[in-house]
């Protein structure tokens, strides 16, 4: 793996630092790390792990030599710059949402379709790139979820509702958590600007702009992304996503209907041996899993699992799923999407 190269673009925003930082702390090396992002910011230093990285201007000629670039700068940059990319034989993992749901471009959580990926990457041409589209933060931890029940005991139906923390929405979603917390504590007017509600002690059931049905297009993203990554189509889902004061971790509750039963034992021992999962189920401890707790970790977390008394058969289960959006959710997702793309196509 030594010899390969790679690119962060957009590394001075929240998602980028967390890439540069994972990077490190897996084992690849800071001279083979470009940190890349617009000119105004070219000549600032990013400090992640150990290392410094000095910012330089983000254009084509930037990535000549990369093998994999990472795309955290917005879906401007990915449609001006990433197909162009793969022109050159660069590998792209883009974390914006405009190539999810293309069908021609694989949307990949490593613990639930890497093999899917394995297959693109066997079928291209030597000298072309490839688009990885790494899904919402929201999604993933879902899905990671969702996959072993899927194939243990088949789903018919899916209800979550979000509850996304702050960091979901950038550096300015944590400065205005941050700024209206102190303005409430000082008896000064609260300043509202990156949410269309005063976020500081409430709730608000909108994530992104409405669409015709009903739904925010976060929470469409859900459905969508949800039924492509584990190749079920036709998966009934249903997502109500809520911004709430938490700083990092987003946590789901999540009704599931199963074609055949399965017990709550049954499907903590399952999740239990599932990747990238961990069980944190003991109410009688009051044991479960909290933003606080899981921040700064890279498992999926899952807890009160339990069967849905109002479901017929045993066929319905009700879990609480916690993860950090900013590392599992964002960057950790998006390296070890690398990891599948350096074993197949770059074997040491």
């Amino acid at each position: 793996m030594g010899n390969v190269k790679f690119a962060v673009v957009g590394a001075t925003g929240a998602v980028g630092r967390e890439l540069l930082s994972i990077l490190l702390e897996r084992g690849f090396e800071a001279e083979d790390i470009k940190a890349l992002a617009s000119e105004r910011s070219a000549g600032e230093e990013v400090s992640a792990g150990d290392s410094d990285f000095k910012v330089e201007k983000f254009d084509l000629e930037s990535l000549n030599g990369v093998d994999i670039a990472f795309f955290a700068a917005g879906s401007d940059v990915s449609k001006q710059y990433a197909e162009k990319a793969t022109e050159r034989g660069v590998f792209v993992i883009d974390k914006a949402s405009l190539f999810r749901m293309r069908p021609e471009v694989p949307l990949v959580v490593p613990e639930v379709n890497g093999e899917f990926l394995r297959a693109k990457i066997r079928d291209l041409p030597s000298d072309k790139g490839l688009i990885v589209a790494s899904p919402n933060c929201s999604t993933i931890q879902l899905v990671v979820v969702l996959n072993p029940i899927l194939k243990k005991a088949g789903i018919r139906r899916v209800v979550t509702s979000t509850y996304q923390s702050v960091s979901g929405a950038g550096q300015k979603g944590l400065d205005e958590l941050s700024e209206q917390v102190q303005q409430l504590f000082n008896q000064r007017d609260i300043v509202v600007s990156k949410f269309p509600h005063q976020i500081a002690f409430n709730c608000i059931p909108q994530i992104d702009d409405f669409v015709s049905n009903g739904y925010t297009k976060e929470e469409m993203k859900v459905v969508e992304e949800s039924r492509k990554i584990l190749g079920a189509p036709e998966l009934r889902i249903s997502a109500t996503a809520v911004r709430v004061p938490v700083f990092c971790g987003h946590s789901e509750s999540v009704n599931i209907e199963t074609t055949e039963p399965l017990t709550a034992d049954d499907a903590r021992e399952l999740l239990r041996h599932s990747p990238g999962v961990i069980v944190i189920d003991s109410p009688s401890e009051k044991l479960y899993p909290l933003p606080v707790s899981c921040a700064g970790t890279d498992a999926t977390f899952v807890g009160r699992i339990r069967n849905d008394i109002s479901a017929e058969d045993g066929k319905g289960l009700e879990l609480w799923i916690v993860a950090d959006n900013l590392r599992k959710g964002a960057a950790l997702n998006a390296v070890q999407i690398a990891e599948v793309i350096i074993q197949e196509k770059f074997p040491s």
